[in-house]
């Protein structure tokens, strides 16, 4: 099993691009909602995600009814600016879903207030509005790996030239 990261119509492709290239370097499985601000082909997702784009277990639903649909025993979590809970207060598991919605308004609130106890924030000033997206989904998907002990993740750090001895 694994993570997966939920993208509710994102509208930056580079955004969708990086975050695709930190899925696939975690070993976690990205899901589009459409409809998105871009296509599926678009370069500037293709260059964000490098060579790695190809090789990404992404899938792509019509709608947030199909989605649903299709996961409908998926334990969601929705990332929000909105959230009385902070995304440190879950216990995340294998398997788990982490939702972000689209860059300019996030996840709709009718979709939030079905789900309030399952509702996320990343603190920040009182002034921000939001952080980048990629950056947000990096964020509370480390958290959830980190709680995990990494355990599908390499855990040797080597150097390129030189030895660490």
């Amino acid at each position: 099993m694994a993570l997966n990261i939920v993208l509710h119509e994102p509208e930056i492709a580079p955004n969708t691009g990086n975050i695709g290239r930190t899925c696939y370097a975690t070993g976690t499985r990205l899901h589009l909602i459409e409809p998105m601000g871009f296509v599926i082909n678009d370069k500037h997702l293709k260059r964000a995600g490098m060579d790695y784009w190809n090789n990404l277990d992404v899938t792509i639903y019509d709608d947030w009814n199909d989605f649903l649909e299709k996961n409908p025993d998926a334990n969601i979590y929705m990332a929000t600016t909105k959230a009385r809970n902070v995304y440190t207060d879950v216990s995340y598991l294998d398997g788990d879903y982490i939702m972000f919605g689209k860059e300019g308004a996030g996840i709709p609130e009718e979709i939030l207030i079905q789900h309030p106890n399952k509702c996320v924030r990343i603190p920040m000033e009182e002034e921000i509005r939001s952080l980048n997206l990629a950056n947000s989904v990096a964020i509370v998907l480390y958290e959830a790996l980190r709680q995990q002990d990494f355990a599908q993740l390499q855990k040797k750090g080597e150097l390129h030239r030189l030895s660490w001895e």
